[in-house]
């Protein structure tokens, strides 16, 4: 695995003034702690820390030169601003060589699957990094994940993993890594599905309007005799009943 080089400084006071000062000269505020020694504060070049991070990411070994010496370390964390996410710390870990360490490595996934290619399925990629223990100089830079084979309801698991030699998977054997799932279908709503259906009838309308005129009201209050029609109501356009001849 390749080693990288990085200069750092240390530094004396841990204040909010002292570390406002610093990183308005340009660096960041750092840590470096394990290999049974005592930690050190340390200060960084932000610029050229950043460069070295997106061109190596976090597990690339780093040969940290400090007041004349040297010594392999790897980032455990680095802390950025809420808002801006500009890096402003970063922790080292002290390594030895011949002992193995324990670090997260991306998963990357590889080729084209035809449950979704083909079957028009869905990839859900769960597990994006795996943890793995192996010695400092087996530290693999990603993990591919080749997906060529996997149809609709088929998934690979970190059991199926291909690990390169001397390093070992600590997540959960069973713990799914990508997933093809079924393309989801439209829910229909009760209501329109009804509406679509042959012979549906139309809902039932209720009115509210103003009350009826007066002869409409006199006509609807008339009562019809017991076993006959009811009366004519009453009204302009009601005919005269024909006068009795004497």
């Amino acid at each position: 695995m390749q080693t990288i080089e990085l200069t750092a400084a240390k530094r004396g006071e841990n204040t909010k003034g002292a570390l406002r000062q610093l990183r308005l000269a340009g660096q960041i505020p750092a840590v470096v702690y394990g290999g049974q020694k005592d930690p050190q504060r340390l200060a960084l070049d932000l610029k050229n820390f950043v460069r070295l991070l997106k061109g190596h990411g976090t597990n690339v070994l780093m040969n940290l030169k400090l007041d004349g010496g040297a010594e392999v370390v790897l980032v455990k964390d680095v802390q950025r601003d809420v808002l801006s996410h500009d890096v402003i710390h970063v922790d080292f870990q002290r390594i030895s060589m011949t002992e193995k360490i324990e670090v997260n490595v991306p998963l990357v996934l590889s080729g084209d699957a035809p449950g979704v290619k083909v079957g028009g399925g869905i990839m859900e990629h769960i597990l994006r990094n795996l943890r793995v223990r192996c010695l400092p100089t087996d530290i693999p830079d990603s993990i591919a994940v080749n997906v060529t084979a996997l149809q609709i309801n088929q998934g690979i698991k970190v059991k199926d993993l291909v690990l390169p030699s001397g390093v070992e998977g600590l997540n959960d054997k069973d713990s799914l890594v990508v997933n093809i799932v079924a393309p989801a279908e439209e829910e229909t709503t009760t209501a329109t599905a009804a509406a679509a259906a042959p012979g549906a009838t139309e809902p039932e309308v209720i009115a509210k309007g103003k009350k009826p005129e007066e002869g409409e009201e006199a006509a609807a209050g008339a009562k019809a005799p017991a076993g006959g029609k009811a009366a004519p109501a009453a009204g302009k356009d009601a005919k005269a009943a024909p006068a009795a001849k004497k």
